[in-house]
């Protein structure tokens, strides 16, 4: 087995040549979680507009089942979609297991309560702040929601970069639906695993140097969306 400088310097060597391995990986892995983050967006973002300010009485029910959903154990999403995708779910027809799109929607269910639960909580103040205003002005329901998704449209960044940085570190779910099948279902954190055990330490440590500066990223990207909303707000 390869020291750790050894394979350090060889995993440094990997990243700056963007090996051919790395790089088919590192495009899945965007690939998916990207897709994951619309599909989240699709379903979070107006639900998480109608929580800020719907005023049903199933709101605080609605609020708990999603915190709720915040909190599930990835493996218990990816076994839930196996069942539906394997041959003798629902879905089994449509083959979608151990593919991509499997991967995809086993990371869409993880994020979307994520998005919903940031979208809410970033346009329920928006809401009250200009909830005087829509009403004068005879805003409907859908109107409302439009005019809120377009006002809070920075903090929204926030809510899909916190979905994407959780949907690119994701491991236990995808692994079950996508079986970690070389050039098919291979992304970032399942081949650390994989590479790992093999001993193969320097793609493993490549991969991670990788998943680290996107992590940086996705962080970085929140401060200043944050910073630029907090300067917009104040000088509005």
């Amino acid at each position: 087995m390869q020291s750790f400088s050894e394979a350090l310097l060889e995993a440094l060597g990997l990243v700056l040549a963007f090996d051919g391995d790395l790089r088919e990986i590192i495009l899945l892995s965007l690939k998916v979680s990207l897709s994951a983050v619309f599909f989240a967006a699709l379903v979070g973002l107006p639900a998480g507009a109608w929580l800020a300010t719907t005023q049903s009485r199933l709101r605080p029910v609605l609020l708990t089942i999603v915190s709720a959903l915040m909190g599930l154990p990835p493996v218990v999403v990816g076994l839930v979609v196996y069942l539906l995708l394997s041959n003798a779910g629902a879905l089994g027809p449509l083959q979608l297991l151990y593919t991509p799109t499997a991967m995809i929607i086993a990371q869409s269910i993880l994020i979307t309560p994520i998005v919903i639960a940031l979208t809410r909580e970033t346009l329920a103040g928006l809401y009250e702040h200009h909830r005087e205003q829509l009403s004068l002005f005879g805003v409907g329901s859908i109107g409302l929601i439009k005019t809120l998704l377009w006002e809070g449209r920075n903090g929204l960044f926030t809510a899909l970069l916190a979905g994407f940085g959780r949907a690119i570190a994701e491991v236990g779910a995808v692994i079950i639906v996508g079986g970690n099948i070389n050039h098919v279902t291979r992304v970032m954190t399942t081949s650390i695993a994989l590479e790992t055990s093999k001993g193969n330490l320097a793609l493993a440590l490549g991969l991670g140097i990788v998943l680290v500066l996107l992590a940086l990223l996705v962080n970085a990207a929140v401060i200043m969306l944050g910073s630029y909303t907090a300067r917009s707000g104040r000088y509005s």
